[in-house]
């Protein structure tokens, strides 16, 4: 186990490259396939509004779009006047106030044509930004039980990046959404990526999952090494997790159903309940603590 000192400014775990004092990280999210619950882009939305990005490019829709499969939206301005809301994959620049962090959040949603050109035109506006690394947010339905940690897969196919990551490269054979892609192309490109997967409980599976947000941003909180304001998140997770209780209380058939969830969960887990968990979390809580003093 690791050991910190209060207020020791915690260590990110994505380095500037030789020769450059800043780093600069794009996150991506995309909407449908790849985001269970909602998870991976309302974490990305809630990074918006905490750093205050400011938009700085858009992929426009209409050469990736089937506009009756994802159909553009009719909204009232604040003038009372109309206007339309079409498909963008929205970018956004911040620098995260006291550190050398700058960031790019990215979130559109997955497209329906041309995967390849979209790719390579999201890795064109990556490299006119400078972007160092990459993570790739993303959230699947799976058996877990929603009354334990929501796990968080991180992996990495960058050899290099990986080792001193201590990641595992993914092993997955399958079909796969725009997120896979773009890690692989990515990849072709020399650009050092890292995913990110929630596991969603499968029976709660309608958005919003507050848990399963919670668990990512604890994730890029640990690869960037800032803290994140996330208590008011951490109560609506707790409110969520009430609420599901309570429902599966009301059906003998999915409360026994979780009971065996739990039991599988805890079983499989017991070896690892070492100092590593609480490690981090310890960590989080200093991180916040010193943000919270300055």
């Amino acid at each position: 186990m690791s050991t910190f000192n209060e207020g020791e400014p915690r260590q990110r775990l994505l380095k500037p490259v030789s020769g450059e004092k800043r780093v600069t990280v794009m996150l991506a999210a995309f909407e449908g396939w790849n985001d269970a619950g909602e998870a991976a882009s309302d974490a990305l939305k809630r990074l918006h509004t905490l750093w205050g990005a400011k938009r700085v490019a858009v992929v426009e829709p209409d050469e990736y779009y089937d506009f009756q499969f994802t159909r553009p939206e009719v909204r009232f301005t604040s003038t009372g006047g109309r206007k339309i809301k079409w498909p963008l994959t929205k970018i956004a620049r911040t620098s995260i106030p006291g550190a050398d962090v700058d960031v790019i959040l990215v979130h559109g949603i997955e497209p329906s044509y041309r995967w390849r050109a979209y790719t390579a035109e999201l890795l064109a506006k990556a490299a006119e930004l400078n972007v160092n690394y990459i993570i790739l947010v993303g959230s699947l339905l799976a058996d877990v039980p929603h009354s334990r940690p929501i796990p968080v897969t991180a992996t990495c196919d960058d050899e290099e990046l990986a080792e001193g990551l201590g990641l595992e490269q993914s092993q997955y054979e399958g079909p796969v959404g725009i997120v896979g892609i773009l890690n692989e192309v990515a990849l072709l490109a020399g650009l050092p990526t890292v995913s990110l997967w929630a596991a969603v409980p499968h029976y709660v599976a309608q958005a919003p999952s507050p848990k399963a947000e919670l668990a990512l941003l604890n994730r890029i909180e640990d690869f960037l090494g800032v803290p994140l304001d996330l208590q008011e998140l951490s109560d609506d997770a707790q409110a969520w997790e009430r609420g599901v209780n309570d429902l599966a209380g009301g059906d003998p058939e999915i409360a026994s159903y979780v009971r065996q969830l739990e039991e599988s969960k805890d079983t499989a887990e017991l070896p690892e309940a070492s100092g590593e968990s609480i490690a981090k979390e310890f960590e989080r809580y200093l991180r916040r603590r010193g943000h919270e003093q300055s």
